[in-house]
């Protein structure tokens, strides 16, 4: 049974920061790029970052460029999201998504190319 389980959300204050873990099984992890999308109220899912089956190719939206970073454990089937400085318009749910990875390279967020996604977390930043 595939899965991808996202965990980590919560309420932070602005400035402060979150790590966000996708757990991953039922299917080959090493073979997945995985990016993470969020959906902010009244908006349509978007990107917001990607790391390849390797992790050597990885991505980020330019709206949390030097802020977050993504990595990935292919021992634990995990990929995390650490998100530093966060502003109340990082404010959404956020989404992992898996995507068979043919050549090690984070290609982009287009929503019908990942083949399994998980449920969500919420991320709430606000004072």
């Amino acid at each position: 049974q595939v899965q991808l389980v996202e965990s980590g959300g919560g309420l932070v204050q602005p400035g402060g920061s979150l790590r966000l873990s996708c757990a991953v099984s039922g299917f080959a992890f090493d073979n997945y790029a995985i990016s993470w999308f969020r959906q902010a109220p009244g908006k349509e899912r978007a990107g917001v970052s990607c790391i390849s089956k390797s992790g050597g190719s990885r991505n980020y939206a330019n709206s949390v460029k030097d802020r977050f970073t993504i990595s990935r454990d292919n021992h634990k089937n995990t990929v995390y999201l650490q998100m530093n400085s966060l502003r109340p318009e990082d404010t959404g749910v956020y989404y992992c998504a898996a995507k068979n990875d043919v050549y090690d390279y984070c290609s982009g967020y287009r929503s019908a190319d990942y083949d399994y996604w998980g449920q969500g977390t919420q991320v709430t930043v606000s004072s």
